[in-house]
């Protein structure tokens, strides 16, 4: 494993010095007047600071989204269709400042923000914009003198939290197909992570009538939950842990408003003794070091056939250990920062309790401190052996940068292991053997199975969760009818009666 100084490369892109709140087309302070600062997790200073919201705060946002959904939800395709391609015209003219600040924001490598989070965020609003201006509602005869018709009507105001790991890519996953549906938002990004989606929100200012989209910004427990308990949202949206979105569910029955929730994973690599070599071991590195392993789909566990298992997990220790940690802002690092200190001890402590279960460390395993790394969060990339998958850190989310590799003989074998566990969200088969790969990812419990790839996630493809991994599909024309509500009218052109009274 390699490091990097921090003082070693400087960013270009800076944040405000401090933001204030979208409501209403317009920014402001908290009713309160408190704030709290944004902390960069590569060196532990200030890099702004943001109001700190509570229910009344929530109460107004509501309010203003619910005034701007009564016009917003009467425009036509054509009109949300040209704003979102206007709102992604106007962030590829921002598109480097929007790297460099992800970068900054999240700790993860500017290389990584610059080829997945920005790029994929853009485009999902030019995705959305294609959905909605090919939507077509349905007409169906029932016989020769009646008709049905089925319309697709916006639901509202829609109340939506996202998580830190992605905050620009998670809210235009959130966004787009909102605003494409004709409804209007109450956005909460993560506090540890708010910048780029307050920046967003400059251009959707720009580009949406007033209300349209509301940004604040505070602590879950509070600005978050007055979201989910507001009696003014009429859809809750959710990406984050499964322990939250059990709340978030919750609080939507008690309303009887649907939810979406995109939630925790604990995902099964499984690698063929046939597998193309050199791909099933850099989708075993990436799969679990992209982002610092702090990705709800992260391929962290590694079922490997016994056949080739030595020989794979010696060059994966040697892969791991050429890992650059350092910078995020470097364009040759290839591994950042843990988000937070609170982040960073968890994974310390699964670590700790893989030795405790009889695990082996055979890699990694400790907080990176040398080279001016200690004011950070990092830690080192780590590999897991002598594991069981009926094990703690087997069964349960991790978030980091940690590794299980367990063994298998059999195709039945590993696919009863694969399942058994309480998560859904992702996995993926390396083989040349296309019928194997069918049969696993069809027998595998998942809402996404990759073959001979990990950790795509273009528009187009239907993503989320079976189990305990969430509701609903991300990323994909489907979520037209997470956003709508269907009116039904019924035509009956017969100039006669019933005849039953």
């Amino acid at each position: 494993m390699s490091t990097e100084t921090l003082e070693a490369k400087k960013t270009i892109a800076t944040p405000d010095s401090s933001y204030k709140m979208l409501i209403g087309g317009e920014w402001v302070e908290s009713n309160t007047g408190r704030t709290f600062e944004n902390i960069n997790p590569a060196n532990g200073e200030k890099l702004t600071e943001y109001p700190l919201a509570d229910a009344s705060d929530i109460d107004r946002a509501v309010k203003a989204a619910k005034v701007a959904s009564k016009t917003w939800g009467k425009t036509s395709a054509t009109e949300r269709q040209n704003a979102l391609l206007k709102i992604a015209d106007l962030m590829e003219a921002q598109k480097q400042r929007f790297v460099e600040l992800e970068a900054l924001d999240t700790g993860k490598p500017v290389r990584e923000s610059g080829l997945f989070d920005v790029p994929l965020a853009i485009d999902h609003f030019r995705y959305w914009a294609g959905v909605i201006r090919s939507h077509t509602d349905e007409v169906a005869m029932i016989d020769d003198n009646t008709m049905s018709i089925a319309l697709s009507e916006p639901i509202g105001v829609v109340g939506q939290v996202v998580p830190w790991n992605y905050p620009i890519f998670m809210a235009a996953w959130k966004l787009a197909p909102a605003i494409a549906t004709g409804n209007a938002v109450v956005l909460k990004p993560s506090e540890l992570t708010s910048i780029t989606t307050l920046e967003l929100g400059k251009i959707l200012n720009e580009v949406l009538p007033e209300g349209v989209v509301n940004i604040v910004t505070g602590y879950g427990p509070e600005a978050g939950q007055a979201i989910l308990d507001h009696e003014g949202t009429d859809k809750l949206a959710f990406t984050g842990s499964t322990r939250v979105g059990y709340a978030v569910a919750e609080a939507a029955a008690k309303k009887l408003v649907p939810a979406t929730l995109e939630l925790g994973g604990k995902s099964a690599n499984i690698v063929f003794e046939d597998a193309n070599w050199d791909k099933a071991v850099e989708g075993a590195v990436a799969g679990i070091l992209l982002s610092q392993g702090q990705v709800c789909e992260s391929g962290s566990r590694l079922f490997v056939h016994e056949d080739i298992y030595d020989k794979f997990v010696a060059e994966l220790k040697e892969r791991f250990e050429a890992v650059k940690v350092g910078d995020p802002m470097d364009e040759t690092t290839q591994m950042g920062t843990q988000m937070s200190q609170a982040q960073l001890d968890r994974v310390l402590s699964y670590i700790d309790l893989a030795k405790e279960e009889g695990a082996t460390i055979l890699t990694g395993g400790n907080r990176i401190t040398e080279n001016g790394l200690d004011k950070g969060f990092f830690v080192e990339p780590t590999i897991i052996v002598d594991a069981k998958n009926e094990m703690r850190i087997s069964q349960e989310e991790i978030f980091g940068p940690v590794l299980v590799v367990i063994p298998f003989k059999t195709e039945e074998e590993v696919v009863a292991m694969a399942n058994d566990n309480d998560y859904g969200l992702a996995g993926a088969v390396w083989t040349q053997d296309i019928n194997r790969a069918i049969r696993v990812s069809r027998a595998v419990e998942t809402g996404r199975m990759w073959v001979n790839t990990y950790h795509e996630i273009p528009s187009h493809a239907p993503f989320g969760g079976y189990k305990k991994s969430g509701l609903g599909r991300e990323a994909y024309k489907s979520m037209i009818s997470a956003y709508t509500r269907t009116k039904n009218i019924y035509i009956s052109t017969t100039e006669g009666t019933h005849g039953l009274f």
